[in-house]
């Protein structure tokens, strides 16, 4: 009980402490939709950075606190759809629903993991660029690691409450198009059904 009190009290602190760092802009008019959308990202990947170099926490409890970050910033129904691509339309309702909920922890556990293998890294944010649409937005970003540039570079749309994240490049491999084309194999050589019993198996397995 009294480590869960602790965990919430430095989730806290890092949301604080994120809040303040960050400078204040202008509201839509003034600050346009990338501003806008460059905020979002950098406050959301400060406070995982501020976690990953708690050196007193477990790396369970670090994990833990990532996800509870990072989980409200993807679109992962629309993930999961852009993922089967045309195999999407073939699948009834429970199969959608179990489909989107295994895709989402899968993924979540991947991005956790991902950022988990850097620690006191920095991360240096590119000029975003607009997309086609003016509700779509590209953030390239580097994280720095022991002198290496790894570049992560986010895809972000407007939604009606905020923005979140439809697709991100890890050293210019699309988490989508990877997903993609995995998934195209398996259902190629299988049904949704296997794929559903494939992603329930833990990761690695």
């Amino acid at each position: 009980m009294i480590r869960k009190i602790k965990i919430k009290e430095l989730i806290l602190k890092i949301v604080l402490y994120v809040m303040i760092s960050l400078p204040v802009l202008p509201q839509p008019a003034a600050a346009d939709n990338q501003n806008a959308a460059e905020v979002f990202l950098k406050s959301k990947l400060e406070a995982v950075l501020a976690v990953l170099q708690q050196k007193e926490l477990e790396q369970q409890a670090k994990t833990k606190i990532v996800i509870e970050i990072i989980e409200p910033m993807f679109d992962f129904p629309l993930m999961a759809r852009l993922t089967l691509k045309k195999y999407w339309a073939g699948l009834d309702q429970e199969q959608t629903e179990r489909f989107i909920e295994l895709f989402k922890i899968n993924l979540k556990d991947f991005y956790a993991e991902t950022l988990n293998l850097y620690t006191d890294e920095k991360i240096f944010y590119k000029a975003s660029i607009q997309g086609g649409q003016a509700r779509k937005i590209l953030i390239p970003t580097e994280l720095i690691s022991k002198g290496e540039r790894i570049s992560m570079d986010y895809k972000l749309y407007q939604s009606k409450n905020n923005w979140k994240i439809y697709d991100v490049e890890i050293k210019g491999t699309s988490i989508i198009r990877t997903y993609q084309s995995q998934f195209y194999h398996d259902m190629q050589s299988g049904t949704i059904d296997d794929l559903l019993h494939k992603l329930e198996k833990p990761r690695g397995k």
